[in-house]
């Protein structure tokens, strides 16, 4: 078959889809093969997974409530507390823990100490148990910290049913025995199955048999579901067996406390059955199906699609490798569809370039007018500057102060534009170089001859023009008021990194010196520079703040 006559790729496809859909239909039927495994391991895995989620709750709720034994028992014994005392402490901490019935411990010395919140549990009782479950084998914990010997059973009291969990002893000699009866309705809740439990039956199996909790389809006295075997498989593996009233069922157990301690699941098998019945008549069906019609649709695809995508995708490439000259190929025997997206690719990069030149241009003309424009700004700055100073000349005293201490600002932002366009475009500035040069500025106009300022810089943070100006001004703030208020007074001006994002600039005196309210605009400026301001002025320390930066 022809597929070039076919002016189209969707065409192609079409006509190539028909011409094998026939074979296929003969052989759909292996499709249900795949599917059919998968769902049947699935099955399995959720049903093995069924015994291992029970199994868990339970080792989670009975190493709980031996650890609260153990918890409660070593801290009665160790207090030496007796008789009422010992009853005391026994009955808060079982009306702490809702669901817990009854507790009896056994200390040093054959110490009994009891206690119930259910007038139904006498200690007689207690001991009764105690005596009839110190004659079953008890189960070893096998969690990395290892619990004492332990045995956990179902008892019947008064017509209630109760949960029983014994341990001991301890290697200490402290606790002999405890004993603790709770309600099966904490158990009964780690049984919870959730949606529906249609054909499934899960218990807890001591003894071979006993069933401690069950949750299912039957009863909690009816064991018929149970396997035949008294054994299960050590090896955790999802078996099938008979049940004892002769069904064939799926089965999963999960040792939770040696010796004999199980979690059982039971699951019906009509789930396979259904699983089975429903994929019996496709069994022989997608495989082949699927690598024809790949072999047969990867190499037309290739031929009549890929290999011109290609081409796109290999000038695109070229262009990104510094190649502006490559196009996408058009050759005759591309299908139109094809043909019309390598030329709108084309004129796609064409149109491309002429707006990449045009940006280009742009762009040179707005860095010079930016560059131009900033250039302007510190040379007024600096023409500002020489006019404060010469006026400075012809005044004194107070006027001469102001006019220095404008200087100075006005030299904050000179020097700010200087550093940020040192190397012709606009840039960080680094917070040493321009601290430092603040503070010489700074020791010219302000300082008296018998003052002093000096500077310990140990940072290589950069700030961005608009955040180094108002730090600049806050610097000149706080020295200025200080130097024309003290005499004789030597400032010291600390810059230093907390961490990589971080810095702190801190200003000190060579003596005390009494705080005086900043100007309204003092606000305005730690605001503006983000700064967070971490000591007030006090003493010696002139204020400290903190600013994150880019680092």
């Amino acid at each position: 078959m022809h597929l070039s006559r076919f002016p189209t790729v969707r065409g192609r496809l079409l006509a190539l889809l028909v011409a094998i859909a026939l074979p296929i239909a003969c052989v759909t039927a292996l499709a249900a093969l795949t599917t059919y495994h998968r769902v049947i391991a699935a099955i399995e895995i959720a049903q093995s997974r069924t015994a291992d989620d029970f199994a868990v709750r339970t080792r989670v709720w009975h190493r709980g409530a031996l650890r609260t034994v153990l918890a409660a028992g070593s801290v009665i014994a160790g207090s030496g507390t007796q008789g009422t005392a010992c009853e005391v402490q026994a009955r808060d901490m079982l009306a702490r823990i809702p669901g817990y019935r009854a507790v009896r411990f056994v200390l040093g010395e054959g110490r009994i100490c009891f206690a119930s919140v259910d007038s139904g549990v006498t200690e007689a009782d207690m001991a009764s148990i105690a005596g009839r479950l110190a004659k079953l084998p008890r189960s070893v914990s096998r969690s990395l910290k290892g619990l004492p010997a332990a045995r956990f059973d179902r008892v019947v009291l008064g017509g209630r049913d109760h949960l029983v969990s014994q341990v001991g002893p301890m290697n200490d000699g402290l606790l002999q025995d405890g004993l603790l009866l709770a309600d099966p309705d904490l158990l009964d809740q780690v049984f919870e199955l959730g949606g529906s439990a249609d054909g499934v039956n899960v218990a807890l199996v001591s003894r071979g048999e006993a069933v401690v909790m069950h949750r299912g389809e039957h009863g909690t006295d009816d064991v018929s579901w149970l396997p035949e075997q008294q054994a299960f498989p050590s090896d955790g593996q999802r078996w099938e067996a008979f049940s004892r009233a002769g069904i064939g069922r799926s089965y999963a157990a999960r040792l939770v406390t040696e010796p004999d301690l199980y979690v059982i699941a039971s699951f019906s098998q009509a789930p396979e059955a259904a699983a089975r019945m429903q994929f019996m008549a496709l069994l022989i069906a997608p495989i082949l199906t699927l690598v024809l019609l790949g072999l047969v649709y990867l190499r037309a695809i290739d031929q009549h699609c890929i290999r011109w995508l290609r081409g796109i995708e290999a000038a695109a490439r070229a262009r990104s490798t510094q190649q502006p000259q490559a196009r996408a190929p058009i050759a005759d025997e591309m299908p139109s569809d094809m043909r019309s997206v390598a030329e709108a690719f084309n004129t796609m990069v064409d149109e491309q370039e002429v707006r990449q030149r045009r940006l280009q241009t742009a762009l040179d003309d707005n860095r010079f007018l930016v560059r131009e424009l900033h250039h302007r700004v510190k040379n007024s700055l600096q023409v500002v500057q020489s006019y404060i100073g010469l006026t400075k000349r012809d005044y004194r005293d107070e006027a001469r102060l102001a006019l220095a201490d404008a200087e100075t600002r006005v030299h904050v932002l000179s020097a700010a534009y200087r550093f940020t366009l040192a190397d012709g475009e606009m840039q960080p500035v680094r917070v040493d170089l321009f601290i430092e040069d603040v503070v010489t500025m700074i020791t010219n106009l302000v300082r008296n001859r018998d003052q002093w300022v000096s500077s310990r810089l140990n940072t290589k943070a950069t700030l961005s023009v608009d955040r180094v100006i108002p730090l600049g001004f806050l610097v000149v703030d706080v020295a200025s008021r200080v130097l024309r208020s003290t005499p004789g007074v030597s400032v010291t001006i600390i810059v230093s990194d907390v961490d990589e994002a971080t810095l702190e600039v801190a200003l000190e005196a060579d003596r005390e010196i009494a705080p005086t309210e900043p100007p309204k605009i003092f606000a305005g400026l730690v605001a503006q520079i983000e700064a967070v301001q971490v000591e007030q002025a006090q003493g010696r320390r002139l204020g400290s703040w903190r600013i994150r930066h880019g680092a």
